[in-house]
């Protein structure tokens, strides 16, 4: 086992070297043990992403309360109760039902949530997320404009899986001008519209020269992944 915390703080320290200051390192954390988020933490890590709610619930209640919890999966509005206590931001906002979900939820726990507009820019149909019109029809909706227990700090996007460099990057672009021309034309005065999630770990380095303000890196953190 000490291999393993030996492995995963010198991996920390690797991805986080390659990192300008202006990109934060979200830890992928999905489906691995408690004791691997422990010594990422002992390592310094403090900003975690996890896909699935309940287990996220469940490592937030025996893990350190210092986590900056991210939610980076498609999220079901029947399990958002179960993280809107605690969860730091929400990567995954793919239709304004959801929003307006997580605007409920925060309102019972008497907080504002942050979250993200998911957009679908990879070629793989499987992918969630949506269009930029949609992302507008949202944003210039009456019912956005009545949400008041949820705040939009920025974009989200999932790149196609595969070794296409220039297609990978294109993407990577496409989400970088969907966020300028919101920022443009709705958040011009909104100092919390800042993030653009985009890049794991086959792209990061792809992600960050394109603009990406948050990577979500799992398995050159933690190795491959361990289902549990």
């Amino acid at each position: 086992m000490n291999a393993v915390k030996d492995d995963i703080a010198e991996n920390l320290r690797r991805v986080a070297a390659s990192l300008p200051e202006t990109v934060r390192l979200v830890a992928v954390s999905k489906t691995k043990p408690m004791a691997y988020i422990e010594w990422a933490y002992e390592a310094g890590q403090r900003v975690f992403g996890e896909n699935k709610a309940l287990e996220l619930r469940d490592k937030y209640q025996a893990l350190p309360k210092d986590i900056q919890w991210h939610f980076i999966g498609h999220l079901q509005t029947n399990k958002i109760k179960y993280i809107a206590p605690f969860v730091s931001l929400i990567h995954s906002i793919d239709s304004l039902d959801l929003l307006e979900a997580v605007d409920k939820q925060a309102q019972k726990n008497k907080r504002v949530i942050p979250c993200l507009l998911q957009f679908h820019i990879a070629a793989e149909e499987t992918k969630f997320g949506l269009d930029f019109a949609e992302a507008e029809a949202l944003l210039q909706s009456a019912r956005y404009a009545a949400l008041q227990h949820v705040r939009i700090d920025g974009v989200m996007g999932m790149a196609t899986f595969t070794d296409d460099a220039a297609q990978v990057s294109g993407e990577f672009a496409r989400l970088k001008q969907y966020f300028e021309l919101l920022k443009a034309r709705y958040f011009a005065t909104a100092d919390h519209f800042k993030e653009v999630s985009m890049g794991m770990s086959d792209d990061y380095p792809l992600a960050v020269a394109a603009g990406s303000t948050l990577v979500r890196v799992g398995s050159k953190i933690f190795g491959p992944r361990v289902y549990v």
